[in-house]
């Protein structure tokens, strides 16, 4: 039999953007104090874990991804003291602390990137990274025809003439995983903040580490030779090792944006990750046949390999699901078209995705929550452009927004910006309409978005539960048993109601199911 004791099969954890969260120190940057200062609202939302986005030391290039020392804390956030007093104090409230680990890249100002621009072809320091020299007869040419996940080539040249890969910004170099050093490097990360009391590791690019070293040519789309690579698994068996060597049930959760959900599921055996994001489930239109397809084909592929599914709707890199499904026509999401000018109904957005919220907290296994979802934020799609940060918007000229509208600074308190998120103002402007929308006044109307989070997050642990048994409750209806029973109406008019009490719905119910709506009910 599995073992399915283990805290994280089950955690609901609660994602921190720590520049756009709660600014302590008033310079308009979230931080560290900020959190600290905030911890009793995560308590009294009911999470079981923080996810926090990187807080190394950083040009901020892209968020913070773009780390200059893995073992320090970025001075706009704090130090590595107040980040060990977070913990701990985190932990007085039962609440667990995981951070991001960006394995797959660095920052252009890290001591080993700085290194290997001065040492220079053949040196060692730059067998650390992907330095090639460039194709055509002087070189001009990048090595080969890879593109950046952030628009434009995955190659920049240097002074010397040799070109250095980035998967992302020119300002990411890739390291190479085929060097012992970057192995070692990043085992003794992993123990250096498992000693500070860490309790797990969210890894960025999880399946992008293991690049093929030929470094092949690539049809558009196909990302096979520096995607889901086999040596992925060695790496992992040995930081799984490390994880349990610590007490407490340290975790290990990929961030893996795979099309086969099963080769995914793959590095959830018991001796790898301990879980991963489910991103089929984000992307779902909104659509009940299709989010039962989903469901359905992530519990079968977790099953197969004994681990947790986990769930989430949004987070720092997609636009807000509260947009998302508030638009006519395409209410999922890609990477390739955001969709930024397309309408949004903002109210019909936040019908649906009260209903979603309820739909994610009934379902087996883990859940995520993106800072500001319990509130029913929605994307910023007008932000300025002169106020753009995202190195997405200046890779493709903008062509693309970027993720910056999903990563506002959350409103506290107060009827207009910066909120109560700090007193020096806020680093992206918030929309005034937002006063509605602050922690403060959800937390005094119990029909809000947050009092609707809180009730399931407790009920989720109170109500009883067992496997997830499909019902049929009339087209366009999504419906399961789980000891209780859930249903959520896709269809266009009022649905009979399921049989049984109500114990929490998603909007007003009577004796229908309204479009949009969703329930738990026992009998």
């Amino acid at each position: 039999m599995t073992d399915k004791t283990g805290w994280w099969r089950s955690a609901a954890i609660y994602q921190v953007y720590i520049r756009s969260f709660a600014d302590g120190n008033g310079d308009g940057v979230g931080d560290l104090a900020g959190v600290r200062a905030r911890l009793d609202h995560l308590a009294g939302l009911g999470i079981d874990a923080i996810w926090f986005t990187p807080w190394y030391p950083s040009p901020m290039d892209d968020g913070g991804y773009d780390v200059a020392d893995f073992r320090d804390i970025e001075p706009l956030f704090g130090t590595l003291a107040e980040a060990e007093e977070l913990i701990a104090e985190a932990h007085t409230r039962n609440i667990r602390v995981i951070i991001d680990i960006v394995p797959n890249h660095c920052s252009d100002e890290h001591r080993w990137f700085q290194a290997a621009l001065e040492a220079g072809p053949g040196s060692p320091e730059r067998q650390r990274f992907w330095f090639r020299p460039g194709r055509g007869p002087d070189g001009s040419e990048p090595p080969n025809n890879w593109k950046s996940r952030f628009g434009g080539p995955a190659w920049t040249r240097v002074p010397d003439g040799e070109w250095y890969l980035h998967l992302y910004s020119s300002r990411q170099p890739d390291f190479n995983w085929d060097n012992p050093e970057i192995r070692t490097e990043f085992e003794d990360v992993l123990r250096f903040w498992f000693d500070r009391g860490v309790d797990g590791f969210r890894i960025d690019v999880a399946d992008g580490l293991v690049k093929d070293p030929r470094l092949p040519d690539v049809d558009d789309g196909d990302e096979t030779p520096f995607s889901d690579m086999e040596g992925l698994h060695e790496i992992y068996r040995s930081w799984r090792k490390i994880a349990d060597s610590y007490g407490g049930e340290r975790v290990l959760v990929g961030e893996m944006w795979l099309p086969d959900m099963a080769r995914a599921a793959r590095y959830l055996r018991r001796d790898e990750l301990h879980s991963a994001f489910n991103f089929d489930f984000l992307v779902c239109p909104w659509d009940g046949e299709r989010f039962r397809d989903v469901i359905s084909r992530t519990l079968r592929a977790h099953d197969e390999v004994g681990a947790p599914a986990a769930w989430v709707l949004s987070n720092h890199d997609v636009t807000r699901h509260v947009t998302r499904y508030g638009r006519a026509g395409d209410t999922g999401f890609s990477f390739a078209n955001r969709l930024h000018s397309a309408p949004v109904d903002l109210a019909v957005g936040t019908r649906r995705a009260r209903a979603a919220a309820l739909l994610t907290l009934a379902l087996p296994g883990g859940l995520y929550v993106y800072q500001g979802e319990e509130l029913g934020l929605w994307e910023v799609l007008d932000i300025p452009d002169e106020l753009r940060q995202d190195p997405v918007f200046a890779r493709t000229r903008g062509t693309d927004p970027g993720r910056d509208g999903c990563r506002v600074p959350i409103p506290w308190s107060g009827s207009a910006p910066p909120f109560g998120f700090g007193s020096g103002g806020a680093w992206l402007p918030q929309p005034a309409s937002w006063s509605e929308y602050t922690a403060e006044a959800e937390a005094a109307d119990p029909a809000s978005m947050l009092s609707l989070y809180r009730t399931g997050l407790r009920l989720r642990r109170e109500l009883p539960a067992a496997e997830l048994e499909w019902l049929s409750l009339g087209e366009g209806v999504l419906a399961f048993r789980r000891g209780f029973t859930f249903a959520l109406n896709f269809s266009a008019a009022p649905v009979p109601l399921p049989p049984g009490e109500i114990v929490l719905a998603s909007g007003p119910v009577s004796t229908d199911l309204p479009t949009d709506t969703a329930v738990w009910l026992q009998s």
